[in-house]
């Protein structure tokens, strides 16, 4: 078995240990339980990166219907590069897709807080769930319209 210590002292040494064990074919040394936990713990990752990507997409759309007189080149960017990323982050990942619907509500519980800070308008400003779905934030054509009161 490998020196399970190594994962705790020197993770870089740890990792570079492991795969040569795996390559090799050396499965009884390798440290199976913390491999198992890494593999899991990077699908967490790429999960949370999902959430983080929607969020500031999400974040920038608000701001756009919300804060129309403020509306810019560097907002149009942030959407439109968030879009690409996204769009790439599912194709490397598609089983993220099925993660849709929960990543969502979770990245737009995070924008609404993010943009009440950034906009200095109440929370209470912001529709409580997210008025747009997927398809709609990821259309390059789509621009939210600000309401007019």
């Amino acid at each position: 078995m490998s020196d399970s210590s190594l994962y705790d002292r020197d993770f870089y040494a740890w990792a570079n240990e492991q795969a040569a064990l795996l390559r090799a074919g050396k499965l009884a040394a390798a440290d199976i339980a913390h491999i198992a936990e890494e593999i899991e713990s990077m699908g967490k990752t790429e999960k949370r990166e999902l959430v983080s990507r929607l969020t500031v997409l999400l974040l920038h759309l608000l701001k756009w219907r919300f804060q129309p007189l403020l509306q810019g080149a560097s907002w149009r960017t942030t959407i439109r590069n968030q879009r690409l990323d996204i769009t790439d982050h599912l194709a490397d990942n598609p089983s993220l897709k099925a993660h849709l619907p929960e990543a969502m509500t979770r990245a737009y519980r995070k924008a609404i807080g993010e943009a009440s800070l950034e906009t200095g308008l109440p929370e209470t400003t912001f529709p409580t769930t997210c008025p747009w779905t997927f398809e709609q934030i990821m259309d390059t054509q789509f621009w939210p319209e600000a309401e007019s009161h």
